[in-house]
């Protein structure tokens, strides 16, 4: 924790429709029956994340969970990420219809599966 009692994140939120669009055309992509993650090395800072959820995963509340499971996995596995490279990367996560029906530890073995061996 930090002096003021409050997490920092250790990763920064893509928000920026240029950021998405660079990754999906210049990015490095990854596909399962989960997710599709895009992912672009970059200079410095910190890793980025970017999370999408079309209408496709379902209602509001499916598209949600989608949502937080992914990010929730995603900060489990950047300590993971930290250990095997130096580097930092952007990542952009599009879930897929079957994303609401799991639980973050699959989605985090996934993660290790999919991801870890194209980043060394």
């Amino acid at each position: 924790m930090t002096e003021s009692g409050k997490f920092r994140k250790r990763y920064v939120v893509i928000k920026s429709n240029r950021d998405f669009s660079y990754l999906f055309k210049k990015g490095d992509s990854t596909v399962n029956y989960a997710f599709v993650c895009y992912m672009k090395p970059r200079r410095a800072g910190k890793n980025r994340l970017g999370i999408v959820t079309g209408k496709k995963v379902g209602n509001a509340v499916k598209r949600n969970r989608s949502r937080r499971i992914i990010r929730e996995a995603f900060r489990l596995f950047e300590p993971i990420l930290k250990e095997n490279t130096d580097r930092r990367f952007d990542f952009v996560f599009v879930a897929r219809a079957k994303t609401p029906m799991l639980k973050t530890q699959q989605i985090l073995s996934l993660m290790k599966k999919n991801i870890l061996p194209k980043l060394q």
